[in-house]
């Protein structure tokens, strides 16, 4: 099983159609047995589900997504954990053991509402391009 996690300076970095990289680890009976930081070279939203497909991945912990990324995502078959925030590690162990807290409708979406402001401990929709609904 191979997770990722949205990620910057190891946190789970909180706007998935903004990383930059992702840690995928590698889950072998229950248990981390690997990981690497992949940079996504640029890819955006929808791009980004076919980068996580392409390399194998079966679930996705992440800060805030849009509709249109979830649905990708869901596409792709793709698990999606979102509205997470904190230590990558520590979300990708506390999914493996049944105890991460995530939000089902932590989303971005510039199509929420415009403007740039601070939802929670991230913000979202510099310059005008996105916002957040927790």
């Amino acid at each position: 099983m191979k997770i990722a996690v949205t990620y910057e300076n190891g946190e789970v970095f909180q706007h998935f159609g903004h990383t930059e990289a992702f840690k995928i680890y590698e889950v072998e009976g229950g248990r981390i047995a690997g990981g690497s930081v992949v940079q996504t070279d640029g890819s955006g939203h929808g791009a980004l589900a076919g980068f996580l497909s392409e390399r194998g991945v079966d679930a996705l912990i992440c800060g805030g997504i849009g509709g249109g990324a979830r649905a990708a995502l869901a596409e792709a078959g793709i698990e999606l954990y979102a509205g997470v925030s904190g230590s990558a590690d520590d979300a990708v162990g506390a999914l493996l053991k049944g105890t991460l807290e995530y939000g089902s409708e932590a989303t971005c979406s510039r199509h929420e509402h415009g403007g740039a402001h601070d939802c929670g401990e991230h913000s979202c929709g510099e310059g005008g391009n996105g916002g957040c609904k927790h």
